[in-house]
């Protein structure tokens, strides 16, 4: 059981989206995750080579997900403040920039409300 003192992650990963990391590392370097809001990818998660996105001011940081940082724009973090994130892939393109695509798979959120004690407890965004 969790005492008083946990402090919850806003967003996490599956051991397939680690894999998929890990063989986008070899190939890219170091990366990074932005959540998108929409428009041309939907709403998925992207992945990019550090350098190859642009982290502006209205950008927060929601966490790190296997040693890459994660990112989503403030206001649209503002509507989903009360949501845990989990991050999976699954087979099939997007429509994206996203360095997974070639592979024939691309990532996804998943996402549930969090728990009250949760809410109590979460890592401060930056």
């Amino acid at each position: 059981m969790f005492g008083k003192n946990t402090i919850y992650k806003r967003v996490d990963i599956t051991d397939q989206a680690r894999e998929i990391i890990d063989k986008l590392r070899l190939k890219h370097g170091e990366l990074l995750f932005h959540q998108s809001g929409g428009c041309c990818d939907g709403s998925s998660p992207m992945c990019f080579a550090i350098g190859d996105f642009r982290i502006g001011n209205s950008d927060v940081l929601l966490g790190e997900i296997h040693d890459c940082k994660f990112y989503m724009s403030r206001d649209q973090f503002e509507l989903w403040k009360d949501t845990h994130l989990t991050i999976d892939i699954t087979k099939g393109r997007g429509a994206s920039f996203s360095l997974e695509i070639p592979l024939g798979i691309r990532f996804i959120t998943k996402s549930r409300l969090f728990t009250e004690e949760e809410s109590k407890n979460l890592t401060p965004v930056e």
